[in-house]
């Protein structure tokens, strides 16, 4: 694989940037479909970033966003850690370009399991929740000023989720849907399972359709999954969306 860095633009929810990346990096990039995005790829040096548009702006920048991330190391499923989360800020407005979230193994010896559940809010503590009007933030991270620049916290000690790889990837009726390749952050920065498809292609797998992770893994049953902007081909696209950011097919 060449290690020659090519300019590519690498989209995101709110916008996109040219960047030099590396194929390593494009691979990441890819979901399946013609388009690259940043949020697989996660943190890319603010030197290696030519350009920058804002879709709020409605207009392309010079240079780097503003990059900033935190390390808050939390277990999102059993041996699983969101060990980086972080977020590229347009220089103008402060609106997100693109977020992207890093995931870690704590133990290369052990598979991932479940999903941890998500904590309830109390009403009350809904009710005494300061209003914010800005556009979303990541929590804990001091504002940078011009010139662009990162944000740097302690890095993780976990290492990287790599047993995953590999394994064959089965849906409820025990149909072999393909190969294990890596979790990744879709466009709309839901966790995903990307996974080689048994015809060689592509394709990603909202993590909260994933019922089991074991030597192999189980798919959840799609009928009790469905949810607006759902595509056939498992793509879960934003609400409204008519025509899949994934696959292109209609959604009706």
């Amino acid at each position: 694989m060449s290690s020659e860095l090519r300019l590519k633009k690498l989209r995101g929810s709110g916008g996109y940037v040219m960047a030099r990346v590396s194929d390593e990096q494009q691979t990441k990039g890819n979901l399946g479909g013609p388009d690259l995005f940043l949020a697989p790829i996660g943190r890319l040096s603010a030197e290696f970033i030519t350009k920058h548009f804002c879709n709020t702006c409605e207009k392309e920048f010079e240079g780097s966003p503003k990059i900033e991330f935190e390390n808050p190391n939390e277990e999102v499923a059993e041996n699983l850690i969101l060990a980086e989360k972080g977020q590229y800020i347009c220089n103008s407005c402060n609106s997100s370009i693109a977020e992207y979230r890093e995931f870690k193994k704590q133990n290369e010896s052990e598979g991932v399991g479940s999903a941890k559940p998500i904590e309830q809010v109390a009403p009350s503590q809904v009710e005494n929740t300061p209003q914010v009007d800005s556009a979303p933030q990541v929590t804990n991270i001091s504002q940078i000023d011009s010139p662009p620049q990162e944000t740097v916290t302690t890095p993780s000690p976990a290492t990287s989720v790599t047993s995953i790889e590999g394994r064959a990837v089965y849906d409820e009726n025990a149909n072999k849907v393909g190969i294990a390749k890596q979790v990744g952050i879709d466009s709309t920065q839901a966790m995903v399972l990307v996974i080689t498809q048994n015809d060689g292609s592509e394709g990603s797998i909202p993590w909260k359709s994933i019922k089991k992770v074991g030597e192999v893994i189980l798919l959840g049953n799609p009928e009790n999954d469905a949810q607006p902007g759902k595509c056939s081909c498992g793509f879960v696209n934003k609400d409204g969306a008519k025509f899949c950011e994934e696959c292109g097919t209609s959604i009706q």
